[in-house]
């Protein structure tokens, strides 16, 4: 419901058509925000004619956060909005499976431009317009995978260390500003994550998961907290956040490659 808090507060979220991104969509309309949601899929309309039905202000964006074009349409559509961007949740993200030589080039490159680049575009242009208010709220999701390396999706891996490092750091640098930065880390989670990735026949993807509402949830309280980072879900992912820490890295990519390795389904 609408709070003094939230009522004519902007929430923008990416990645929006599915999984966590619409987990959180959903979330953010129950707890009365305004909404700017993206994603690259015709489905992001139906999420915003969902939350629009129940009573929320969606404005919906199909739009490709691959290319800068994209990232600086998004922004407009937030700055075009009556009410002040308060929240930012940079979810949108893609996975590719395969030895890293042998995996397509492309789709690893677009991953980067997607994963990494317009994060950091994104966060950049959400950033100035809170700090310019000195109050506002990042979201940032990366994810256990980044907190070590990660061969059989080693650019995926990567790419969301680069999330959780730039997180820590935008923190630090805008501690006086009145706007807080938050790392999440979720680990396996119930979406379509492993079949856009090509990893459904996986260790990982046929392993325990949790669900996008959970982490969602997880992820937002942690935000509203100020905490600098979350590791979402159940314990197993704390405990293998902290032992990717602790663990050397040769020993720790062994571990990770078991997990990208396909099995049997039977």
């Amino acid at each position: 419901m609408d709070t003094p808090t939230t009522r004519g507060r902007l929430a923008v979220v990416t990645g929006a058509s599915t999984g966590i991104g619409r987990a959180f969509a959903h979330l953010l309309s129950e707890e009365g925000y305004d909404l700017v949601l993206a994603a690259d899929e015709p489905e992001v309309h139906q999420v915003g004619a969902d939350l629009e039905a129940a009573g929320r202000s969606v404005t919906a964006v199909q739009v490709d956060l691959a290319e800068r074009t994209g990232v600086e349409r998004l922004h407009e559509a937030v700055i075009d909005h009556p009410s002040p961007v308060a929240v930012g949740i940079l979810n949108a993200g893609i996975g590719v499976h395969g030895r890293f030589d042998q995996a397509s080039l492309d789709e690893q490159l677009r991953l980067v431009d997607l994963n990494v680049r317009s994060t950091l575009h994104l966060a950049v242009l959400l950033a100035r317009d809170m700090v310019a208010r000195q109050e506002g709220r990042l979201l940032l999701v990366s994810s256990i995978a980044g907190k070590g390396p990660g061969p059989g999706h080693a650019a995926y891996a990567a790419s969301k260390a680069f999330v959780h490092s730039f997180a820590e750091a935008a923190r630090h640098e805008l501690s006086d500003t009145g706007v807080s930065v938050t790392s999440l880390l979720p680990g396996p989670t119930d979406t379509e994550f492993f079949r856009r990735a090509g990893m459904e026949h996986t260790r990982v993807a046929q392993g325990p998961m949790d669900s996008a509402e959970v982490v969602a949830r997880d992820g937002y309280e942690a935000m509203l907290a100020g905490r600098d980072h979350v590791v979402a879900g159940s314990r197993r992912n704390a405990i293998q956040s902290a032992g990717s820490s602790v663990v050397p890295d040769p020993i720790a990519a062994r571990v990770a490659a078991r997990q990208t390795q396909e099995v049997s389904d039977a």
